[in-house]
């Protein structure tokens, strides 16, 4: 080694990666750049999976761990950008409101009506003139919605206190889990992502069950674990296409308690993810200015190309 120049580190190992989706992968004697001259299993992992880009990694066992002093060979890159479409489109990914629809299993479905009918219209305006003035009510939770922070804290921005910014024309990339063996879409799935500033959006496929009894009952969400690495990582928005980002059996909710604790807006009940490439496409969920109110729901859609 040159001298003055700084030392530098790598490590053989042996791991054993089993995924979410079945199967598994086994490497021995595996090396890798390190940054300092030390590493965790749990840093190492991470590591591996990045510079593999794995998808649907369930656990990753590290063992034979050695550090050796040896120049740095260059560990290549995680992910390529996918391209973007030549051609610009919208796509659509909320669900359609209407007159006694369940969204979540035990909030009531919303009572859409006439406020003004057309036929009560005539009589206010010219011969061959009318008008339609509807009424709804519903709860905030309906549809595709977006949590803001102060759907959680009370002292959190609601929907006119979040910037338009952190819930528009976001760039986005999505989290395919649709084949996952597990309901926990857990940290190591998300390792081979690069969410910074990003709408993070995952994929379940739990959208197929929507408008069923199935719906509600053991669906996809994010661990405790996912959460923190989201937030770690500076993910800008995240969205799912299942009833809750929560496990509905954990009354912590950690998922909404970590990222909008963080400033992280949430879209819930998604659809419609599998038209979407794996990135390179723009992410949209924009709700009303309501002052007092934490959660609303949104017309969702993501731009692909320009």
């Amino acid at each position: 080694m040159l001298r003055g120049m700084a030392e530098q580190w790598r490590v053989q190992f042996d791991a054993k990666v089993t995924f979410q989706n079945g199967g598994g992968l086994t490497v021995e004697g595996f090396r890798l750049d390190i940054p300092g001259e030390n590493i965790t299993d749990e840093e190492l992992a991470a590591v591996f999976v990045r510079h593999l880009g794995l998808l649907m990694v369930g656990e990753v066992r590290i063992s034979h761990k050695e550090l050796i002093r040896e120049p740095h060979k260059g560990s290549r890159g995680v992910m390529e950008p996918g391209q973007r479409a030549e051609r610009r489109r919208l796509v659509e990914l909320s669900h359609v409101i209407h007159h006694g629809m369940v969204t979540y299993p035990g909030l009531p479905g919303p009572e859409v009506s006439d406020h003004l009918t057309r036929e009560g219209s005539r009589a206010r305006y010219a011969e061959g003139t009318e008008f339609q003035i509807g009424r709804i009510s519903m709860v905030a939770n309906t549809g595709t919605y977006l949590d803001t922070p102060f759907h959680r804290f009370a002292q959190g921005a609601d929907l006119s206190g979040v910037p338009v910014e952190s819930v528009a024309d976001l760039e986005g990339i999505v989290v395919r889990m649709e084949d996952s063996q597990s309901r926990a879409v857990d940290r190591n799935v998300l390792l081979p992502y690069d969410v910074r500033g990003r709408a993070v959006l995952v994929q379940t496929g739990w959208d197929r069950h929507w408008g069923t009894g199935r719906y509600g009952v053991d669906a996809p969400f994010l661990t405790r674990g996912a959460a923190e690495w989201l937030v770690e990582q500076g993910a800008a928005l995240v969205g799912i296409d299942s009833v809750n980002i929560d496990d509905t059996g954990d009354g912590t909710r950690p998922a909404h308690t970590l990222l909008l604790e963080a400033g992280i807006p949430i879209v819930e009940h998604l659809r419609g993810l599998a038209q979407l490439p794996p990135d390179g496409f723009r992410f949209h969920a924009a709700p009303p200015l309501v002052h007092g109110m934490g959660t609303f729901p949104v017309r969702a859609y993501a731009v692909i190309g320009g």
